[in-house]
């Protein structure tokens, strides 16, 4: 048996720095359990278990983006079996939702859930995230249609000032005329043509009312949508906690 044990040792070194770190996991003391984890990498480069285990610390850490590499860069490895490969893809998922990426966690999930389409936990997160990028593209959609109405509205409000500007300057050049000091011809009393009246002065463009208030609406829909989406993140989408 100790020989048995030895020979075994000796064949997988990493082992003894890999079940170190899932003690010190286990004891949420990440720091000290990655640090085994990155050592049982230097004895063995492509050790599945020490690979996957190191970047479920680092997701608990908060370190998703660094996590999403870490996961990224064991789905290279082929040592994966189906099952590793599938939880490896359920916790890149995972990694990408907390970072706000919907559509890579979708794809992510999707992906875990086609080689274990029994996975409940995949299933659910792929729901759930699916629906939340639904309601992220309304949103984006109904926020493009309402600057365009205001847009549209700001031209038509700038086309009707530079029209109200115009019938101004008109009217007040017909009342600065310059005067000629000099005498003129006397025309027949016949002939002379009857003076245009003039109104006293130049109709004056009345303030239109500014966009502020309508862009102002658009971003609080947008904040409130952001802190709903956030809010249902806590809830809806575990913690990486697949392991092996």
């Amino acid at each position: 048996m100790i020989i048995s044990t030895t020979a075994y040792a000796q064949k997988y070194p990493e082992r003894h720095h890999v079940r170190k770190g899932n003690s010190l996991y286990e004891s949420q003391r990440m720091e000290e359990a990655q640090r085994s984890y990155r050592n049982a990498l230097q004895l063995d480069s492509l050790s599945v278990e020490g690979t996957f285990n190191l970047g479920d610390a680092q997701f608990a850490m908060g370190d998703f983006a660094t996590a999403e590499n870490t996961f990224k860069t064991l789905l290279e490895n082929d040592r994966l079996t189906d099952e590793q490969r599938a939880k490896t893809h359920y916790n890149l998922g995972n990694s990408q939702f907390q970072q706000q990426k919907l559509q890579e966690a979708l794809d992510s999930y999707k992906s875990s859930l086609k080689l274990n389409p029994q996975d409940m936990e995949a299933k659910f997160n792929y729901a759930y995230t699916k629906k939340l990028l639904q309601q992220q593209q309304n949103e984006e959609q109904n926020q493009d249609q309402q600057q365009n109405q205001d847009q549209n509205q700001n031209n038509q409000n700038e086309q009707q000032d530079q029209q109200q500007n115009q019938q101004g300057d008109n009217q007040q050049q017909g009342d600065n005329q310059p005067q000629d000091n000099q005498p003129q011809p006397q025309e027949p009393e016949g002939d002379k043509p009857s003076p245009s009246e003039q109104p006293e002065g130049g109709e004056q463009p009345q303030p239109r009312p500014e966009s502020e208030q309508m862009l102002n609406a658009v971003q609080a829909a947008e904040d409130k949508t952001r802190e709903k989406v956030d809010g249902e993140r806590v809830v809806g989408v575990g913690f990486s906690g697949k392991n092996w």
